[in-house]
């Protein structure tokens, strides 16, 4: 390279847009360095490798390059195959083969497998395979190893064993890309003994297996490779702390996000997001709150994932002023996820005036809405009651943005109706669907029969499920719901001898609740610990004095067996939620909120007691179901007994 063309790669690296790209490309046509092929592999590898959104100039570019080399289509492959537009790259391949005298390397067939893999297409795939065999690169590390990836991703690991059987000498990344591909085909054991097999790990074979693990939901497995690892690195711990989040066990994965910070390792982006989506699952807004105070100290505000993480995280935790703070401040550009974030945020507080509100903003400010924003406002308007508005917004979704709506949008549509009552209209549209609807969209409705007592319907709607989904214990479970309601015994029985000659159990329910950033868990029937004495006698004194002071009375409708009805009182009085509520007035401070999170729908007596306690306590409870929040002031709920 002479000192010509190593100042034009130098100029080159301070392109950080495809504005100075393009004032870069009008100077070296000028002055005849286009032609150069140095400088143009260059400036087409900038424009692949290093730019975001540049990929169809880069295509122009080759286009126009006279006498492209098999480097400059080997890199317009590799910037597809990583894209959007994985199946571009294919035809980058076939370009090259029709214009190209000279034959493909190993790196055009490595890429353009990738694509294959990317595209989960084993026809392309083997097909490569073929023409790699023909030319004799097939045993080649770099397009072997990518063999292998690409059938694993394509389901078919007995062909991406052959060709790791057939490798001469496979390197560590071969031994590892073998490794990744028994996990991705689910057998686990297969993975272990690849693994205790190979003859050199390096760090990232661990990390694999600590994927791996905890993908499949085995945590104690995961645990025994991290705490054997020689060494660990930013991967190790932000895969531990995501994995064990993902699957509940969120003192865990604070565990480790405080060893982290013990061992002197810095937490990145990952570790951030990870650990504040177990606290946006398990409602722990203190630990959010220490969170967020790392992050500002540590000057990691201007990371926009790290925000929007904590917007959502706010949000799940009850606390939408903290939401709009951090939304607010956000420094640059706000992403299409962060308006999401906070509309979804105000959504499941029933501020749906707001969310609308939010939505046009967004708008104005040029970000185009995508499919997933419309689900979020859709949202909104279903749990605010909004019909005529939620409409409305179906209707501008595919009128002004063109956007086909999926099945989550029509999903939305139907608990649109479904919660402002309009059963049959609900009903009507579904069997009127373009597209065939699924189990989702027939639950929901079958929810909302339950919730406005619709017997008839329910049957219907139970019939349509079972034959989708024969074997699922929920909709039976709310199908006998719905009987009890009404006093139909006969058919809770019918119903519950179904479920136990199919061996179905019902999932218990749970809450949680987070109290000197220990996060405490109750269960309904479970056996007593100390702490489920102390939360039992602390509901006892709370009970009897909201009967004095409040005038409870149970609403025993939501005990589902055939019993006395002091036996029911029993019952619906230690529903988790009471417990949990009574555990947090006996152990939190004067004056501070109770927020609890709970994994199925509160009942109407629970949604009761906890109405009255804010009202004779003078306390603020915060409730997130499964299906909303619930905030209770003074005797009244931010959902106006709306579900």
């Amino acid at each position: 390279m002479n000192k010509l063309e190593q100042f034009c790669v130098s100029l080159l690296k301070n392109c950080k847009n495809l504005t100075s790209l393009q004032q870069f490309h009008a100077h070296a046509l000028k002055t005849g360095l286009s032609a150069d092929p140095i400088v143009a592999g260059k400036l087409l590898l900038h424009c692949t490798v290093h730019l975001s959104d540049t990929l169809d100039y880069a295509r122009r570019l080759l286009l126009h390059t006279s006498n492209p080399d098999v480097f400059m289509y080997n890199t317009l492959i590799r910037g597809f195959s990583d894209s959007d537009t994985p199946h571009d790259s294919l035809s980058t391949f076939t370009l090259m083969l029709n214009n190209l005298d000279a034959p493909p390397d190993s790196f055009s067939f490595a890429f353009t497998l990738k694509a294959a893999a990317n595209l989960r297409c084993f026809r392309t795939g083997a097909q490569l395979h073929c023409q790699a065999l023909t030319r004799g690169l097939d045993t080649h590390l770099f397009v072997s190893t990518t063999l292998i990836s690409m059938y694993a991703e394509c389901g078919c690991l007995s062909f991406a064993r052959k060709v790791f059987d057939e490798t001469p000498d496979p390197n560590v990344v071969t031994w590892n890309a073998i490794v990744t591909a028994f996990f991705r085909c689910d057998d686990v054991k297969g993975a272990e003994k690849v693994f205790d097999s190979m003859p050199l790990k390096n760090l990232a074979s661990y990390n694999l297996m600590l994927a791996g693990y905890t993908k499949m939901g085995e945590l104690e497995y995961a645990r025994r490779v991290f705490e054997e690892m020689p060494v660990k690195d930013e991967v190790s711990w932000s895969t531990m702390i995501v994995g064990f989040a993902r699957y509940g066990c969120f003192d865990e994965a604070f565990g480790y996000f405080r060893e982290i910070q013990r061992v002197g390792m810095r937490p990145n982006e990952v570790s951030l997001t990870g650990v504040l989506s177990a606290c946006a699952q398990a409602g722990a807004l203190e630990f959010a709150k220490i969170l967020h105070g790392f992050i500002e100290k540590a000057g990691l505000v201007w990371i926009t994932p790290v925000n929007n993480a904590l917007t959502d995280t706010y949000s799940k935790c009850g606390s939408v002023d903290m939401a709009r703070l951090v939304f607010e401040r956000m420094p640059g550009k706000k992403s299409i996820v962060s308006w999401t974030s906070m509309i979804v945020g105000l959504a499941m507080q029933g501020y749906g005036e707001e969310a609308i509100g939010l939505f046009h903003e967004m708008e104005e400010s040029g970000i185009k809405p995508d499919g997933i924003v419309f689900i979020a406002i859709l949202y909104a308007c279903s749990h605010a009651g909004l019909v005529e508005q939620g409409c409305n917004f179906f209707d501008k979704m595919a009128e002004v943005y063109g956007i086909k709506p999926a099945i989550e949008h029509y999903g939305c549509m139907v608990d649109l109706y479904g919660r402002a009552g309009q059963l049959l209209k609900a009903y009507d549209y579904i069997t009127n669907m373009p597209i065939p609807p699924n189990v989702v969209i027939w639950r929901t409705l079958l929810g909302a029969c339950s919730f406005y007592g619709n017997v008839e319907l329910a049957e219907q709607v139970q019939k349509r499920l079972s034959e989708l989904d024969p074997n699922n214990s929920g909709d039976h479970v709310l199908l006998s719901n719905i009987y009890a309601g009404v006093g139909k015994w006969k058919d809770v029985a019918i119903v519950r001898r179904s479920m136990a000659e199919m061996k179905m159990t019902k999932s218990p329910g749970w809450s949680m609740i987070e109290v000197d950033k220990v996060m405490y868990t109750f269960i309904a029937g479970a056996k007593q610990d100390d702490v489920t004495k102390e939360a039992y006698r602390k509901l006892k004194e709370i009970m009897t004095r909201i009967r004095v002071e409040g005038g409870y009375v149970p609403e025993v409708m939501n005990v589902l067996h055939d019993i006395e009805e002091e036996e029911k009182e029993d019952a619906v009085i230690t529903h988790s939620e009471k417990l949990a509520v009574a555990f947090g007035m006996g152990r939190l401070s004067e004056g501070s909120v109770v927020r609890i999170m709970k994994n199925l729908r509160v009942c109407k007596d629970c949604h009761t007691v906890m109405k009255l306690i804010s009202k004779v306590y003078r306390l603020g409870i915060v409730l997130r179901d499964r299906s909303r929040f619930h905030s209770f002031n003074d005797g009244v709920c931010s959902c106006k007994d709306y579900w």
